[in-house]
């Protein structure tokens, strides 16, 4: 099984591109089932999770090509099979967004309960709800949902607290729906936000996606689309931390400020320089020590979850301690064991992380848990001493696109290798 071997000490220099938005392409593909004809998408990067999305598509009965950073889906001749089941849905909990453009379009879904995932519990009961609203009838078989109805009406649909997946597929369920659907407490993620601008293109009429009411006018039909993804802040966010670790001077190409203002600040905060330079940042780091910034997560645009362990691994060599609270997972500190095998001082007490930085890292043989802690052991594996051997990189696979080589590219000593390891 591949694992990534780096040898720490090196600063960075040089430009890195930043790939297309995979938490962004995920719900997009889906909305391909909203329509006949052939779509493109655009800027899509290569990533398991695409290659997942794409097999649960060919087996619904669509025609998905891949050739990143182009995919191209067309129905194909046969009958859909509007079906999601365990063995494809266990791999991704993103695949549960079949679920409102199948129940929207053909009128029945059957789609597996993708049940919890290393980081915590992600129940869809908001997502339940908000289409039994619609008129769709929803039972839970032997760990299936099997929905049917009508065509979707539209209703106004209150979120008990936000959630992305649900905002996004009430949003696609809606956009083929009679009438207008208003939902509320909406997610207000970017990704949220580009979903909205395909649905438009599609024929739909949405109307304040990225804020927490969201107005969806259905249509009768919907048409296919060409759209490029924008890019992802979070892989945007995991190099600005890694050159802000490591030391250096990197321009991030494509990398989107306006969306990561939570992280600029407390990275200017805890002494990093961030500049924008037209479309690309610049995050440079030379001599100057890293100062102890306190962090609570918080959804969209507050501190994403998604950048805390990175985020994490900055405070481990900041001098003094920080406090990390964790308020979107219950189980989400899974790396802090194994950055206390490379020499880290964590104490963590239920939601909250206690770090005592200013220790040096040493390499050590490290296994990764989930997609973002992945990149935080990569990231320590940056300044540690030594060798550092992460393993289960098929998690950061999910999500980083070749992040081994777009590290060696700006001189970190990074290598993929095969072979032994779990």
């Amino acid at each position: 099984m591949d694992r990534i071997v780096i040898r720490g000490g090196k600063k960075l220099y040089g430009t890195i591109r930043v790939s297309g938005a995979k938490n962004a392409a995920l719900p997009i593909l889906c909305a391909t089932l909203l329509s006949d004809g052939a779509s493109l998408l655009r800027n899509v990067p290569k990533l398991r999770d695409i290659d997942t999305t794409a097999a649960l598509l060919r087996f619904l009965g669509r025609h998905v090509e891949v050739d990143a950073p182009l995919v191209r889906v067309t129905e194909a001749n046969g009958d859909v099979r509007p079906e999601a089941p365990y063995e494809l849905v266990k791999q991704m909990r993103a695949s549960v967004l079949v679920l409102g453009p199948l129940l929207a379009r053909y009128g029945r879904a059957k789609v597996s309960l993708p049940g919890g995932c290393q980081i915590g519990s992600r129940p869809v009961d908001q997502h339940l709800k908000g289409l039994e609203a619609m008129g769709a009838k929803i039972e839970l078989r032997r760990g299936y949902i099997v929905a049917e109805s009508g065509r979707l009406r539209g209703a106004e649909v209150v979120f008990d607290i936000p959630t992305v997946t649900g905002t996004e597929n009430l949003m696609m369920a809606a956009a083929l729906a009679k009438g207008r659907t208003t939902l509320v407490n909406c997610a207000r993620e970017p990704e949220v936000e580009e979903l909205g601008r395909v649905l438009n293109k599609m024929g739909a009429r949405v109307d304040g996606a990225g804020t927490d009411v969201i107005h969806i006018h259905g249509a009768d039909t919907l048409d296919p689309f060409d759209h490029a993804i924008v890019s992802d802040r979070i892989e945007a966010g995991t190099y600005m931390v890694a050159v802000a670790a490591a030391g250096g001077d990197v321009l991030i190409e494509g990398a989107p400020l306006e969306d990561l203002e939570a992280v600029v600040a407390k990275m200017r905060k805890a002494g990093v320089e961030i500049g924008r330079e037209g479309s690309a940042v610049r995050v440079r780091r030379e001599n100057a020590p890293l100062r102890a910034v306190d962090v609570t997560t918080a959804p969209h645009p507050g501190f994403p979850t998604d950048m805390q362990a990175q985020f994490m691994v900055l405070m481990c060599l900041a001098e003094g301690p920080s406090r990390i609270v964790e308020t979107i997972f219950e189980n989400r500190f899974m790396h802090v064991p194994e950055l206390r095998r490379m020499g880290a001082d964590i104490d963590v007490d239920g939601h909250t992380a206690h770090v005592n930085g200013g220790l040096p890292l040493s390499g050590a043989q490290v296994m990764a848990t989930d997609l973002r802690a992945s990149a935080s052991l990569v990231i320590a594996g940056l300044v540690a001493a030594d060798e550092t051997q992460v393993l289960r990189v098929y998690h950061l696979d999910r999500g980083y696109e070749h992040m081994e080589r777009k590290l060696a590219a700006v001189g970190a000593d990074t290598v993929r290798m095969t072979g032994s390891g779990d």
